[in-house]
């Protein structure tokens, strides 16, 4: 159990992601604060992937990691903590729009939904470090998006797009990292990222077989594929590894 003994919190628990990272954890040992915007929806997630939801390890809190006041107040609620997990995936209702008929003002809110939210998180990740002054790590998610170009090749013939505010997000969340662990400054807090290739989540077929020519062989992964580089990063095992991106896709980005 290589986090025996850790406070982990995540944020985005109730999600595809998050409730599975949530219990990867738990099953490492770790004590675990599962935060998402409702609790009875988190605690049915975690439970339909098979979450002891009455662990004595999880506690399952509410937060809306796009308010400030929110966040702030819930960081301040918190006394231990050894390291986080952002895996929210905010978002408008226009999002996933064709570049086209993308308006500024929806491009402006997602980038405000989603970047921001992870400047505030990981904003407030640090100024807890510094204010416990214990060892923190923190793992955001980018994606191979955020690396390269999209491949808009594997979308032809389908109405699937890469969303142009989903790229420009994840490849600023790359940089946020390496600005916030070149200011704090300090070996014991750690912020690194996770690039994940596309993950199964009922596309088509069509779809996952031309994504699969892109890779390796292997093609569209699973959620489970992507959690132990988040588990690596989260325990003393990766110790000295600071703003990193581990890229997890198959060779989809050879």
């Amino acid at each position: 159990m290589i986090l025996k003994g850790k406070k982990i919190l995540v944020v985005g628990a109730g999600g595809l992601l998050g409730s599975k990272i949530t219990g990867a954890l738990l099953a490492e040992g770790a004590e675990v604060i599962a935060a998402d915007l409702d609790c009875s929806h988190t605690t049915s997630k975690l439970q339909s992937v098979s979450v002891d939801v009455k662990s004595p390890l999880l506690s399952i809190k509410e937060i809306d990691i796009t308010q400030e006041d929110d966040v702030k107040l819930f960081f301040g609620d918190l006394v231990e903590l050894d390291g986080a997990v952002n895996a929210t995936y905010p978002r408008n209702a226009q999002y996933g729009t064709h570049f086209y008929e993308v308006s500024l003002a929806s491009f402006n809110e997602n980038l405000s939904l989603h970047l921001g939210s992870a400047f505030l998180f990981s904003q407030q990740c640090a100024v807890f470090f510094e204010r416990a002054k214990s060892p923190f790590s923190l793992v955001n998610l980018s994606s191979i998006y955020g690396v390269i170009a999209p491949k808009f090749e594997v979308y032809e013939g389908t109405p699937m797009t890469m969303p142009v505010e989903y790229a420009a997000i994840k490849a600023a969340i790359l940089h946020l990292n390496q600005y916030i662990a070149a200011y704090v400054k300090h070996s014991d807090f750690r912020i690194n990222c996770i690039s994940p290739g596309g993950l199964l989540d009922g596309q088509a077929n069509q779809f996952v077989e031309k994504y699969r020519n892109c890779t390796l062989g292997t093609g569209m992964l699973s959620v489970d594929d992507m959690l132990g580089s988040i588990l690596f990063l989260l325990s003393d095992l990766s110790k000295y590894v600071n703003g990193q991106n581990i890229i997890v896709d198959d060779g989809f980005t050879l």
